[in-house]
């Protein structure tokens, strides 16, 4: 400690007599006095303590994998709560100014002479860290930007040179000098830091020309230039606010994995294809034997139904049709062409293409007042389940008709009502005549926080009364408030949320609450304990391969990044995605883990101040975990009965007798079986449609199932 003092001091001195030196633009030297001061300084902190690294668990704790344990936890939650004060009453809302003042076009171009300007700090950093081709590279794009590009506000490097920019900066170059990054911290203004990290944002302000101006008009525009940037970020702090039970905790991952990613320069192309030949030396090559066997051994072939000497078997109790349900496989109904399937769990992820046109299309920001595109046209009301618990919010938008159609919109396990599966739905049918209400998960942290006390979702007909009861309050609320009555009503779900979809139709069957409505299912699990199995089977595959796991884990984000960044490019198409099968059970069990410790930190009621104790147990709970504690211990049922009661067998009855629903379904879905898709079949006939590749929701994108879709969409208006 008293090191430490002494290098504060002396830093303090030296930074005092360099003031001067400042207003005479004098860099260099303060660069070499900054590095000099700060980079002993950065390793004392950080060699203070070696911490433990998280054990071997059911999930890996990715925030104590890439930033080790949260020392200051408590004093960091603080500041993270003061900056969310400070970003909703200043800084957001100067931003919304800005933003409705600047078309999207101008921030663009403002944020590209800004980055141009930002040259010297990629140079240094380049060159400290010996990459003599990056620094030239840099060079050339400086020059060419900043004359064929008008200052930077164009980019002619990139569109007519094929020079990729590379957001360096100074932390990277004091990584490249062995500096260690030491605890994260949150600062006022800062939501993620580390040591190293507040050493090269210092290092990086000095490098900056925009740093050192001295006349008002110079520093309204460096004002200007603070503001666009931080309006850039507000969309990033919203999701994270709005999306997740712990905020905090989610920021402090995403900085970790990225502040990873950056240090290590992953995110350059070179270094994804050389990590890529590493890792994965082809997208469709897996690393271990079972995955090998996955996609590399032949289909076996359909047993022979018909000649089964089926006399033997009814001697073991086995009839003919038990046994054509158990062995037959399903035939599809519509065959998608030239899918080109890779892996079951890769296929799911192409759920993330699922769009339509217009739905962001605006000349203005996310922020500004005056965007008008369909997404912000979708509104935000609340009702209240229970007297003493919060409300429960849903999105809607309504058409001009007052007595128009209403689709109705179950997401996905987990997800809220600002998925953008949800608003894509919403866009097909409103296009349609539709008015549309958006709901979110039934088994998600917000449904979870408006029920009563004690109150686990997880079965499916009790899910659905509560769904069925929120849906009757908005329909008063919007009659009350726009005096709507919808004619008829379309209630469509995808994977859990058409499974509760199913069941609310099962509770209609027997006491109509809803009036006149139809339903459409996509993906929903048959067996909802066999696909939560399924689940947990995959998020635990990380377990076989942990050596390398935080290099492969920054290797994969990376490549998502980089997808991420292409994808507002002109003619951007992607056919198959760049992942290998365990990279993509990476991401999904990431993406289901999280959902499912939102879900629990809300029933468990965890105050702040000890969430770091409830995140050393929850990596070890799986859904399985949930369905023994929460449901099955607690409401003291019996696991065979309750695994039949959530199986779609239980619905049958309802199933069977009407005709006033649909379900689409793939015969490769990684969370049900043939067997399952045999039985489901009998019980529904054509009204369940199977579709030959696509796995879990991974086909929605394709225009045979928008098509059909849409069909049945108007076919249900009438």
């Amino acid at each position: 400690m008293e090191r430490l003092l002494i290098c504060r001091k002396t830093l303090t001195d030296k930074l005092m007599r360099e003031v001067f030196i400042l207003k005479n633009y004098r860099l260099l030297k303060v660069v070499i006095l900054l590095a000099v001061y700060f980079i002993p300084c950065i390793n004392f902190i950080a060699a203070a303590e070696e911490l433990p690294k998280s054990t071997v668990s059911k999930h890996p704790d990715y925030a104590c994998m890439y930033l080790d344990e949260d020392r200051c936890e408590n004093f960091n939650r603080k500041v993270f709560k003061f900056n969310t004060v400070l970003n909703k009453a200043i800084i957001k809302p100067v931003d919304i100014i800005w933003a409705s003042i600047m078309p999207k076009y101008g921030m663009d171009r403002i944020r590209g002479v800004y980055k141009n300007i930002e040259y010297p700090k990629r140079l240094v950093s380049t060159l400290v860290q010996g990459d003599f081709k990056a620094s030239g590279r840099e060079t050339v794009r400086f020059l060419a930007n900043s004359t064929l590009g008008l200052g930077g506000m164009f980019d002619p490097a990139k569109r007519f040179f094929k020079l990729e920019p590379a957001d360096e900066n100074m932390e990277q170059a004091l990584t490249k000098c062995k500096c260690r990054q030491g605890h994260y911290m949150v600062m006022p203004g800062i939501n993620s830091t580390t040591p190293r990290g507040l050493c090269g944002k210092l290092l990086d302000t000095a490098l900056n020309p925009t740093s050192y101006i001295g006349t008002p008009i110079l520093a309204l525009i460096k004002l200007g230039f603070t503001i666009n940037e931080t309006t850039y970020m507000q969309a990033m702090a919203d999701m994270v606010q709005s999306n997740f039970a712990d905020p905090y905790d989610i920021a402090k991952k995403y900085y970790g994995i990225e502040n990873h990613i950056k240090a290590n320069n992953y995110d350059r192309q070179s270094v994804i294809e050389e990590n890529e030949q590493k890792y994965n030396n082809d997208y469709n090559t897996v690393t271990n034997n079972e995955e090998t066997k996955l996609t590399n051994t032949p289909a076996e072939e359909e047993p022979d139904v018909e000649n089964v000497a089926y006399a033997d078997l009814l001697k073991d109790g086995i009839t003919k049709e038990s046994y054509i349900l158990k062995h037959s496989k399903p035939k599809a109904d519509i065959v998608l062409e030239n899918y080109n399937p890779q892996t079951p769990v890769i296929d799911a992820m192409r759920t993330a293409l699922f769009n339509l046109p217009g739905i962001n299309d605006s000349i203005w920001t996310d922020l500004s007042i005056w965007n008008r595109s369909y997404a912000h046209r979708l509104k935000t009301a609340s009702v209240n389940i229970e007297p003493d618990k919060e409300n429960y919010k849903y999105r809607y938008i309504l058409n001009k008709n007052k007595t128009s159609p209403l689709a109705i919109i179950f997401p996905s396990i987990g997800e809220g009502i600002k998925s953008h599966h949800s608003v894509v739905f919403s866009k097909l049918f409103f296009d349609c005549g539709y008015s549309v209400i958006i709901l979110g998960s039934s088994f998600q942290w917000e449904f979870a926080k408006s029920m009563a006390e004690g109150y686990t979702p997880g079965i499916p007909a009790e899910d659905a009364k509560k769904l069925a009861q929120i849906i009757n309050l908005a329909l008063s609320q919007l009659e009350e408030k726009y005096k709507y009555t919808p004619n008829n009503k379309t209630i469509i779900g995808t994977s859990f949320g058409a499974l509760t979809a199913l069941f609310v139709a099962s509770n209609e069957y027997k006491n109509d609450t809803l009036g006149n409505v139809k339903y459409i299912a996509i993906n929903p699990p048959i067996e909802l304990f066999y696909a939560m199995k399924e689940v947990d089977k995959n998020c635990e595959e990380w377990q076989k391969n942990t050596g390398d796991l935080k290099e492969r884990v920054a290797h994969t984000s990376a490549k998502i990044l980089k997808l991420w960044q292409q994808k507002d490019e002109p003619n951007f198409t992607i056919t198959q995605l760049p992942f290998s099968d365990s990279e993509a059970k990476i991401i999904t069990s990431y993406v289901m883990h999280q959902k499912l410790s939102d879900l629990i930190h809300t029933i468990e009621k965890i105050p702040t101040h000890k969430s770091g104790d409830f995140y050393k147990k929850i990596y070890n709970v799986n859904y399985q975990d949930y369905m023994n504690k929460y449901i099955l211990e607690k409401k003291n049922l019996k696991y065979d009965d309750l695994n039949y009661d959530s199986s779609l067998y239980s619905i049958s009855d309802y199933l069977e007798n009407n005709d006033n629903y649909k379900i689409y379904h793939t015969l490769d879905d990684y969370l049900i079986n043939s067997h399952q898709l045999n039985m489901l079949k009998k019980y529904t006939g054509n009204k369940s449609v199977y579709l030959n590749n696509g796995s879990h929701l991974g086909f929605m994108y394709r225009p045979e199932f928008i098509d059909s879709l849409t069909k049945d969409i108007k076919i249900n208006s009438q």
